[in-house]
């Protein structure tokens, strides 16, 4: 592979860090107190609710509305772990899967709202290359470590 200025893997690991600082954007910028009482996943509850596809009314009811404040930590935390583990590559494997999967949870959601669906599928996408291309390879825990060789 031809590239200028840095090789293939180290563009990888620019994309990494990128979409990293993107998760870590997600969380820093919600309103924490609003959140962990209960604002985001009410929010989320109101377009679960009005969605055209019974699986995701029912799938909302069934797992997140129940528990909206454990629902609260776990997302924003996992956004934050997310965030923290591809900026640091550790992980990050696992954390490329994670964000792959939140990512879809997300687009499902919000399948309405033009802008998160590029969004998602702009994270989804990134989240599919870094996977396949082994994104890790360089400036990572997990190369430090000898992890996911």
């Amino acid at each position: 592979m031809q590239t200028m200025w840095l090789s293939g893997a180290e563009w990888l690991a620019v994309l990494r860090i990128g979409l990293g600082l993107w998760w870590l954007e997600s969380w820093r910028h919600k309103d924490k107190q609003d959140w962990f009482r209960g604002g985001g996943i009410a929010w989320a509850a109101g377009i679960a609710e009005k969605h055209r596809w019974q699986l995701v009314q029912s799938g909302f009811a069934l797992v997140v509305k129940p528990r909206p404040r454990v629902m609260a930590y776990v997302v924003a935390y996992a956004e934050l772990a997310l965030g923290l583990g591809l900026i640091f590559g550790a992980l990050t494997p696992i954390a490329l899967v994670g964000g792959l999967v939140l990512n879809l949870i997300y687009l499902v959601l919000m399948i309405h709202d033009v802008a998160e669906l590029g969004q998602n599928l702009m994270m989804a996408l990134i989240s599919g290359v870094l996977l396949f291309g082994l994104g890790w390879q360089v400036w990572s825990v997990d190369e430090l470590l000898g992890l996911f060789v």
